[in-house]
């Protein structure tokens, strides 16, 4: 199965993600081998920290799209952003400074603060929908609020939203309490896709190939096909397919002591 990974920071030199052309080339060798065929690249927008502007990643994409075919590097990338959630949101899209991860500005890499939930994010994500965007929320299983009400989740999916799993939290990489969300996402029909977040060769890696394994041996293979299938029908601005969605906290418990919430 070749994979589309749709949130990573391999372009070099503009976020905490890779730091030169070097390391973003020798990440690309590692995203090919673990079956990587497209990437989108993400660097972080807006969000206090990082401020990667939609005309100059297209032009980073492009020079490093040369630098990949240069290094006979079969990695097909194209230009996005990680778009933090802030009160200038609708600014930044109405000047044409967003990068969506379609060519339609269907949907957007919409990143929750680390730290809670903003009151006016489900006005947000209301402004957003009303104009015909689908935020897909990134890494929502990291995210503390939701951590603390999972349910608000199913929220934002039953307003619209889709949401991007991390693959390294799915494999336990940010620990068992993330691990066991992850899980409980998707087993909730509330994860749409994978996709790696990755930085560096340390943590936050790649580990596609991993969570895709796992994710065939302990739900089928209907739905690491569905996840891979719907990471494609975004990048085209496809529509992804209906789910039967449901709140994390009507699962029931299996083993007491892998549920946390």
């Amino acid at each position: 199965m070749k994979l589309i990974d749709l949130h990573c920071h391999i372009l070099p030199g503009v976020d905490d993600g890779s730091k030169d052309l070097q390391m973003s080339l020798d990440l690309a060798k590692v995203a090919v081998d673990q079956g990587i065929s497209h990437s989108l690249l993400t660097p972080h927008h807006m969000d206090g920290d990082y401020t990667n502007h939609k005309k100059d990643v297209i032009k980073k994409t492009s020079d490093f799209q040369d630098a990949l075919n240069e290094a006979n590097i079969p990695l097909t990338v194209f230009a996005g952003q990680e778009v933090h959630l802030t009160g200038e949101l609708m600014d930044a899209i109405a000047k044409d400074d967003v990068l969506f991860m379609d060519a339609t500005n269907r949907y957007l890499l919409l990143e929750l603060p680390h730290d809670g939930i903003p009151a006016y994010t489900e006005d947000m994500i209301f402004d957003l929908t009303t104009r015909g965007i689908t935020p897909v929320i990134a890494h929502p299983e990291r995210n503390l609020g939701i951590q603390e009400d999972p349910d608000k989740l199913y929220n934002f999916i039953k307003m619209g939203c889709l949401s991007q799993l991390t693959s390294s939290s799915y494999l336990g990489v940010f620990g068992e309490k993330v691990q066991t969300l992850t899980e409980k996402i998707i087993k909730a029909n509330l994860g749409f896709v994978f996709a790696s977040d990755a930085h560096n060769f340390k943590g936050r890696r790649f580990l596609m190939k991993e969570a895709f394994d796992k994710l065939e041996k302990e739900e089928g293979i209907r739905k690491a096909e569905l996840f891979n299938a719907n990471a494609k029908n975004i990048i085209n601005g496809d529509d992804v397919g209906d789910v039967d969605f449901v709140e994390i906290s009507s699962l029931k418990k299996k083993k007491k002591r892998f549920w946390l919430f």
